[in-house]
C-alpha cells in the first residue's frame, strides 16, 4: 500500500467506523456486496458514505437518528473513493439512478424503493434530512 493509501485508510476509519456503531455491516468488497444483496430478505438501508462534510455533518447523523426511530430489517454500507469496486459494485443494483455519494438507498428484498442523493442531503439541515428518511422507513417497514 502506498503512503496516500494508508494516510487515507486511517482518516476514514473514524466515518466508518460511525455507521459500524450504530449497527451498519461495512461491505469492502463486490463479494461482500453481492453476498449481503442475495441474502437481504425484507427492508435494507444502504449509505453509500463519503468523505465529504456532507456526509459528515449531515448524512451520517441523520442516519445514524433515523435507524433509532425504525429499524430496517437489515443496514449495510459502501465507502465510494474508498472501496471503489464495492460501491460500484453495490451501484450496479441500482443503476437507473445516477452515481452519488454521500446518498442513502431504501430496498426491499434486494430491489430499489427509494433513492435519497447527494442533492437531497447538501444543503439542508440533518433535521429535515432525519425526517425525510425516518418517514421513508416508517413507510417502507410498515408493507
Amino acid at each position: 500500500m502506498n503512503a496516500y493509501d494508508e494516510y487515507m485508510k486511517g482518516i476514514v476509519q473514524p466515518m466508518r467506523q460511525e455507521l459500524v456503531d450504530a449497527g451498519f455491516t461495512e461491505l469492502t468488497t463486490p463479494d461482500a456486496v453481492n453476498e449481503f444483496m442475495a441474502s437481504a430478505k425484507g427492508v435494507s438501508l444502504v449509505v453509500i458514505n463519503s468523505v465529504c462534510g456532507c456526509a459528515a455533518g449531515l448524512a451520517r447523523p441523520a442516519v445514524r437518528q433515523a435507524v433509532e426511530a425504525v429499524k430496517p430489517d437489515h443496514q449495510a454500507t459502501v465507502f465510494a473513493g474508498q472501496d471503489k469496486d464495492a460501491t460500484m459494485a453495490m451501484r450496479g443494483f441500482f443503476e437507473e439512478v445516477p452515481p452519488s455519494s454521500p446518498s442513502i438507498a431504501v430496498l426491499r428484498d434486494g430491489q430499489l424503493e427509494y433513492f435519497i442523493p447527494r442533492d437531497q442531503i447538501e444543503g439542508y439541515p440533518v433535521e429535515q434530512i432525519t425526517e425525510h428518511l425516518t418517514g421513508v422507513l416508517k413507510q417502507a417497514c410498515a408493507q
